[in-house]
């Protein structure tokens, strides 16, 4: 689904009225715009409201505020047609006071630094919360990958791999897909890697995750953040009064996290009953089958012109009476407009912050809950843990064993949320921000700060 026209968020965190001194303070200390319509200025907002809920110590503050690396990479790729273009590409490396950079890279033709950075300061507040030994990382390509043939796209995956090989490693930062990429990818940058690191005792494999299984890839990494998300329904929805057997619900966006959420709730007894992404809005109020409607995406690239469901506006699409809301697509997908038109009970945050703070607001006033996007994907890092650590011990787990210690961990992260919401009497998201700070402030007391 293509991003909407941005509205103008008149605040920097969840629902709170403005930037507070403290927020302004650190704002100006590292040197951050106090745009509100900033991806990384929200995402920053809100944990900063968080560490002042939580009294998070100043220096903590500052050190989360900005990434550790900006690594921007330009590089050339001989096309089909003999012509050679050329390429940009980032990798961010937020934080690792927990472990390794962890992170996706993103495939697509709007990537851009502070969307990168976000996403990166997002994977350190998922992997401390769901409780993985990893810090964030992200990175991508400034590439249409539908526009380039498979040679064209092993060729730019290739080369972008030998930019930054130099600063990504199976104990330093170990990327994984993102939008725009998949596990085809992955083995390019696996193999690619292979050849241009050292031989020794480790496998070289383990640089990368989210890669076929015949590979080294894990068994349920694809389906893994549709997973999680549907884990934390299971887990959170009986305390709202729902049960997912008896839910209806509406996706957005039909790639990979929309098709799975979608897939996986339907198989505990939800009914879908209205998706929408790039192409169009569909809507069948007596049920969409998840599985049909993926066939029908996988051949055609899109919801648009499926037979067993009518096509209708994007606001008729917003406008669908659900129990659960599913944004699986972009980032600030759901704004004041989209939020105001919203009618469900809870809206599961499947792709990485969806919601903008001013439409989080409107969600807020009309009682809507929302389960924040560092508990509810982090199913796909978790995954991709599980995959690392198969690699580095040489060793291949059956589905069920990776389904069970997944839900285990979503489990786990959604518990911690709740505590923190009970002690702090506060929204969802600032619980989530909470509870993943805590974990990386007791990491720093320990570690202390060198020298």
């Amino acid at each position: 689904m293509a991003t909407a026209t941005k509205s103008k968020p008149k605040s920097s965190s969840n629902g709170h009225a403005a930037f507070t001194q403290a927020q302004t303070t650190i704002f100006d200390q590292v040197d951050l715009p106090k745009d509100p319509d900033n991806l990384y200025t929200q995402t920053v907002s809100v944990m900063l409201h968080a560490a002042e809920m939580m009294n998070l110590p100043h220096y903590l503050q500052l050190i989360l505020a900005q990434p550790k690396n900006e690594i921007m990479v330009h590089f050339p790729v001989k096309m089909d047609n003999g012509k050679h273009e050329l390429f940009k590409g980032y990798r961010v490396q937020h934080n690792n006071a927990l472990g390794p950079y962890k992170g996706g890279l993103r495939f697509h033709p709007d990537v851009h630094l502070d969307d990168v950075k976000s996403l990166a300061f997002l994977m350190t507040m998922k992997c401390s919360l769901v409780g993985v030994p990893y810090g964030g990382g992200k990175g991508g390509i400034k590439v249409d990958s539908r526009k380039h043939s498979k040679t064209e796209m092993e060729h730019i995956v290739r080369r972008f791999t030998a930019a930054i090989a130099h600063n990504i490693g199976p104990d330093y930062d170990i990327p994984a897909p993102d939008v725009g990429s998949n596990s085809q990818h992955m083995a390019w940058i696996a193999d690619t890697y292979s050849f241009l690191s050292e031989i020794g005792g480790d496998n070289p494999a383990a640089v990368i995750t989210g890669k076929p299984v015949e590979y080294g890839g894990s068994l349920g990494r694809e389906k893994a953040t549709g997973q999680g998300v549907v884990d934390t329904l299971v887990e959170m929805l009986p305390e709202l009064k729902l049960k997912p057997e008896k839910c209806t619900f509406s996706v957005l966006g039909y790639g990979n996290v929309g098709s799975w959420s979608g897939k996986i709730f339907q198989d505990k007894g939800a009914k879908m009953i209205a998706v929408a992404d790039h192409t169009g809005f569909i809507r069948n109020d007596k049920g969409i089958d998840a599985f049909d409607l993926d066939v029908h995406v996988k051949k055609t690239g899109g919801v648009k012109g499926f037979a067993k469901a009518t096509s209708i506006s994007k606001e008729e699409f917003y406008k669908t009476k659900v129990d659960v809301f599913i944004p699986a697509a972009l980032e600030q997908m759901i704004q004041e407009p989209e939020a105001e038109m919203i009618t469900c009970r809870v809206v599961a945050e499947g792709a990485n912050a969806p919601t903008t703070p001013a439409g989080e607001r409107v969600l807020m006033a009309k009682g809507i809950e929302v389960l924040p996007a560092i508990l509810c994907n982090a199913g796909g890092v978790t995954v991709s843990y599980f995959e690392w650590v198969q690699n580095k011990t040489f060793q291949s787990w059956d589905l069920e064993y990776v389904d069970r210690e997944l839900n285990k961990h979503m489990v786990r992260a959604a518990q911690k949320t709740r505590k923190a919401r009970q002690e702090f009497k506060c929204d969802l998201r600032t619980a989530a921000y909470i509870a993943a700070l805590q974990r990386l402030k007791e990491a720093y007391e320990v570690r202390g700060i060198f020298p």
